[in-house]
């Protein structure tokens, strides 16, 4: 008898074990949802799932401009559905930081759920939810554009004028511009209808000359210049993507060397090697502005990294021009987003990092 009570306790142990899995186990379901919807929340790193299973592509929407702030979409698309949403850009200040921390994970899993525009708005959260199904919607506008034969969709720089952002997106098929359209443009005031009068133009003319060479619209000087400047740079990215023996026409190959000259996207040389990938990072909301970072990576290395948005007004812009070109340095030479912040740029090098780390993160 006194053999058996080893045994006796062994099974009872595991006895208790089991009942104590299965408890576990049946707790699990509830607690499972929030934290897969939190990891596609804005703010966060995006998903590794960008640009790693083939086929996947990852879109960027319209930047949208609402009561409370711009909303900006950006999915990954695999196999002809949504396999990961976030947010870019959102509202934040205030209360807007608060309903944009709840109502943002919910869009961002109904996107995913129903692989559409075509979902609900969330309670209390009207605007930012409109924002983003419009966002949405031209996110996944644009893969159906890119689905076509050999078409790119790709988007420039965004460039600060005196009167708001520029930021361009052009498709590119058969090396040929077919269509251009700006995503930011100057708002407000006497800038919405300076606006809507010259981009127009400016897309037409941006499509019958294939190339940045185009003439400013009068009246609209610095949106011309932002438009111009922000369209060289998508061409940029035309000339890494497109590899050996493809150009777009009308100069626009030339466009492209000269850009990466300037400090634009990596030369050709590195654009057109195996491997390329061109990686857009979160825009990373700092006290004096929001931060984005993009990157090339060849063959797993980091062959250029810029600064799409960056703090700007008074003492930032100095501040911008002194660091970021430092942090671009750094983030090539380190091949990582372990670099050191810039003395007197606290803030916007602890943008740029984290900005940088979320673009290393598509790579995979």
């Amino acid at each position: 008898m006194k053999k058996s009570h080893p045994i006796r306790r062994t099974l009872l142990a595991t006895a208790a074990t089991v009942s104590g899995i299965v408890l576990l186990l049946s707790l699990k379901p509830a607690s499972d949802p929030a934290g897969s919807v939190q990891a596609g929340a804005a703010g966060g790193a995006p998903s590794a799932q960008g640009g790693v299973a083939a086929g996947a592509q990852t879109l960027t929407g319209t930047a949208v401009q609402t009561e409370y702030g711009p909303v900006q979409v950006r999915i990954t698309v695999n196999g002809g559905k949504i396999t990961n949403a976030e947010t870019v850009q959102q509202p934040s200040g205030g209360r807007s930081t608060q309903i944009s921390g709840d109502a943002i994970p919910k869009l961002n899993q109904a996107a995913v759920a129903a692989g559409s525009a075509e979902i609900d708005a969330v309670s209390g959260a009207t605007y930012t939810s409109a924002g983003y199904k419009e966002s949405l919607q031209s996110a996944l506008d644009q893969a159906g554009n890119a689905q076509d034969s050999g078409a790119q969709v790709l988007t420039g720089t965004t460039v600060q004028t005196d009167y708001g952002p520029v930021q361009v997106r052009i498709t590119v098929s058969g090396g040929k511009i077919t269509n251009a359209e700006a995503i930011q443009a100057p708002s407000g005031g006497r800038s919405t209808q300076i606006t809507g009068d010259s981009v127009p133009k400016l897309n037409q003319a941006a499509v019958a000359a294939g190339s940045a060479e185009i003439d400013a619209v009068s009246g609209a000087t610095y949106t011309s210049a932002g438009y111009k400047e922000s369209l060289q740079s998508a061409l940029d990215q035309a000339g890494n993507a497109q590899g050996s023996g493809s150009e777009v026409e009308a100069g626009g190959s030339q466009d492209a060397g000269g850009g990466a000259e300037d400090g634009g996207d990596s030369g050709a040389g590195a654009g057109q090697a195996t491997g390329t990938q061109v990686l857009t990072g979160s825009a990373i909301q700092t006290d004096y502005g929001p931060v984005q970072v993009r990157v090339t990576v060849t063959d797993g290395k980091i062959t250029n990294a810029e600064a799409l948005q960056q703090p700007s007004g008074g003492r930032s812009t100095q501040i911008s021009a002194t660091a970021i070109p430092k942090l671009n340095q750094n983030a090539v030479s380190a091949g990582s987003a372990d670099i050191d912040a810039v003395s007197g740029a606290t803030y916007t090098s602890g943008g740029y990092k984290q900005s940088l780390q979320s673009a290393l993160d598509q790579a995979g």
